[in-house]
């Protein structure tokens, strides 16, 4: 199973589109996560109908239009594995520890809100992953977003997909 991570959109204050690089990852994804700060319903409509299937929450910059729409964690099993999505995990510092105790029954967590791709094992094995954004580098180099497999209780080729200046 195929899967594409995204976060922190903000569409349209921060770009007026989703880049053409990403836009082409959706028909390959056999799912999206998308992991909050969406800014606009536009851009929900756009995923929801290009992607087979589509799991999102809603993020701190998202309006009462969104939160009607979505929830503030998702829950999914994907290819084996118990996966959450969430915006917002808290300071970096102690987020392994404080993820694991928040989501015992979790092998994966999806988050956003920092913009800083992220990906640790906290103890006892959560797997906490930011995919970034594809849209506003923030501090970093980079607009990003993630792609992983998930298949049989393993999630592998968990690439950080680095988008060209625009």
């Amino acid at each position: 199973m195929r899967l594409l991570l995204i976060s922190d959109t903000h569409l349209p204050l921060r770009a007026k589109r989703l880049p053409d690089r990403l836009l082409a990852e959706l028909p390959r994804a056999d799912v999206v996560l998308h992991a909050g700060d969406w800014v606009d319903e536009a851009t929900l409509d756009l995923l929801e109908s290009r992607s087979r299937r589509l799991i999102g929450v809603y993020g701190n910059n998202d309006g009462p239009g969104l939160r009607a729409r979505l929830p503030e964690v998702a829950y999914a099993n994907l290819g084996g594995l118990r996966f959450g999505v969430i915006h917002e995990t808290g300071p970096a510092q102690g987020r392994e520890v404080r993820c694991a105790a928040r989501f015992p029954d979790l092998d994966v967590l999806v988050f956003g809100h920092s913009h800083i791709p992220w990906d640790t094992t906290a103890p006892g094995g959560l797997r906490l992953l930011n995919p970034g954004s594809p849209t506003d580098r923030r501090r970093q180099p980079h607009c990003t977003y993630l792609t992983a497999t998930a298949a049989d209780g393993a999630l592998t080729e968990v690439t950080l997909h680095r988008l060209p200046p625009r």
